[in-house]
């Protein structure tokens, strides 16, 4: 059979289409978000070869309008994760002997099928299901997905094409192995990409996998799987199951195949599910690799020469995009005292500005939380700054879910560094802020480096470079992604590789490389031309 070294195409980051008045896209994802939300769907388990259904159908409905049903899902139970696992078993050993190259251009495919005939749908049902803007869901599910899947076969090849030196009379070889077993990916609501990409990227790398996406985003999750199907994924290579968490956990944690978990979530279940691994890890034929980016607790912090309206734009955008449900989200702010009259205006009046409602209205800036058990958490948070003498809330802290899950967003302004909202993360449309003495800039910095247990992201507003040094100096372990005069969101593939450490997660930055690297593993390959004879050294020699 010929064999080549190729080049794939170079990737460059998806251009944003800006759903402009009298844009094409602006009127097919109109007609698009129409026709979804007019028909109810009935979404199977994705088993090997099989499109599962069941007697067990769970409701599926936008958080902005929670009594309208887009339809239903299946839900499954240990049998189907059992059933998930033998399919990825059994399709393992033919992707992983699959010809890199052949891996390449059926993700490369995928990509051009999101940017073109599947934009709209991916983009409407992230809307539907997830209560995103068209910018939110244009930036996700469009644009960070096929940067995703590009840049990671542009990294694959890296990966490959890196080899040893060998000394003469030797050849020395490095290949790059899928793991051995099957690879867990569980999938978080947020990110339409991240859903994509947590199955996708060991499945580049020649794993097998089964998924569990969260329940709220399995609508727009079974695009994915129809455009994997369509670019020509086989059947058992991506498995997708709807069960309930510790059903699932307990199949996939005591079952030999375990060969790793790529997980984006909560830092409770994250830990819980590395305890689970370490408890059983003498089940596994190999130690399992775990990757996995949790949760976070957003800082910016500002300096005394920083620009106040860069600062309150940072604020706004960083805190109140998607309604404060990105990792990343900006969640507490440190705001020196000469500047925040300011900044408090220039907030405040983006505040008035803000329009609230349903994502299918385009003048909307911000939508409904993910569903009623957030809602719920949110609000306590928020009625509890209203009962503190220790916490203002200036702007926001109105909450009604009588149609949706919508919360207004908030700025509470605390007294106390440690006040509870300035540690906790809440995951909604709320923003801490203290205020700070001018002149105490370096103490401001301990606060940041030592309130919360997360190290995700963070930003440093500035005009003096020496406290911007300073800055990324003292805070060099509090944010796995750092931001000079920028908010604290909005990492791109190829660009920003993001993920956090501490409890953020392990760091493993998806869209880089390093990502790709944790899903194989290496073997090498020495081979030696003219072996020796003798056993004997020449040292051995007394004349």
């Amino acid at each position: 059979m010929p064999k080549g070294i190729y080049a794939v195409p170079v990737p460059e980051n998806e251009p944003v289409l800006s759903y402009a008045p009298g844009s094409p896209e602006k009127a097919e994802l109109k007609a698009e978000l129409k026709a979804m939300r007019g028909k109810k769907i009935d979404v199977p388990m994705y088993i090997g070869s099989e499109l599962v259904t069941t007697e067990n159908k769970k409701r599926m409905a936008p958080p902005h309008d929670h009594k309208h049903t887009l339809g239903h899902f299946n839900y499954g139970d240990a049998s189907h994760v059992e059933q998930a696992i033998n399919a990825a078993m059994g399709a393992k050993q033919a992707w992983a002997e699959l010809s890199w190259e052949h891996r390449a251009s059926i993700f490369l495919k995928a990509a051009d099928l999101v940017a073109g005939p599947y934009r709209a749908k991916i983009n409407a049902s992230t809307m539907l299901a997830q209560s995103k803007n068209p910018f939110q869901a244009e930036i996700d599910a469009a644009c960070e997905y096929i940067d995703f899947l590009k840049f990671n076969v542009d990294f694959m090849t890296q990966i490959y094409a890196e080899q040893p030196e060998s000394a003469p009379g030797m050849w020395n070889r490095l290949e790059h192995r899928p793991l051995e077993g099957f690879v867990f990916a569980l999938t978080p609501f947020n990110f339409t990409s991240i859903a994509g990409n947590l199955p996708a990227a060991p499945a580049m790398m020649g794993n097998t996998v089964v998924w569990k996406p969260a329940e709220s985003q399995v609508y727009s999750a079974q695009i994915l799987m129809e455009i994997f199907r369509e670019a020509g994924v086989p059947d058992g290579v991506i498995n997708m199951v709807y069960v309930d968490g510790p059903v699932a956990g307990e199949v996939v944690f005591n079952h030999k195949d375990f060969g790793g978990l790529h997980f984006t979530g909560s830092t409770g279940v994250f830990q819980h599910l590395w305890k689970t691994i370490g408890e059983n890890i003498s089940k596994y034929k190999s130690y399992p690799r775990i990757v996995g980016e949790t949760g976070g607790k957003d800082f910016i912090i500002a300096h005394k020469s920083a620009d106040a309206k860069a600062l309150a734009t940072a604020i706004t955008r960083g805190a109140f995009e998607f309604q404060g449900q990105k990792c990343s989200a900006a969640s507490r702010a440190y705001i020196p005292d000469n500047i925040w009259k300011e900044v408090k205006d220039y907030i405040i009046e983006d505040h008035k500005s803000i329009k609230m409602g349903s994502p299918e209205d385009f003048t909307n800036f911000f939508n409904a939380v993910i569903d009623e058990k957030a809602f719920d958490k949110i609000s306590k948070y928020i009625d509890a700054a209203k009962e503190s003498n220790m916490a203002e809330i200036i702007a926001g802290g109105n909450y009604d879910k009588s149609e949706g899950y919508f919360i207004q967003p908030t700025i509470i302004v605390a007294k106390d560094p440690m006040f509870t909202t300035m540690c906790e993360e809440i995951f909604g449309p709320v923003i801490t802020i203290y205020v700070y003495q001018a002149e105490r800039f370096e103490e401001a910095l301990e606060l940041v480096d030592s309130t919360s247990p997360y190290a995700l992201t963070g930003a440093i507003f500035s005009q003096d470079r020496y406290a911007i040094e300073l800055a990324t100096k003292k805070l060099v372990n509090a944010a796995g992604n750092f931001y000079i005069n920028d908010k604290p969101t909005g990492a791109v593939v190829g660009q920003q590789p993001f993920g956090g450490s501490r409890a953020s997660g392990t760091n493993d930055k998806a869209g880089s490389m390093l990502n790709l690297l944790r899903w194989v593993s290496p073997r090498t390959i020495k081979e030696t031309f003219n072996p020796p004879k003798d056993y004997r050294y020449p040292f051995m020699e007394e004349k």
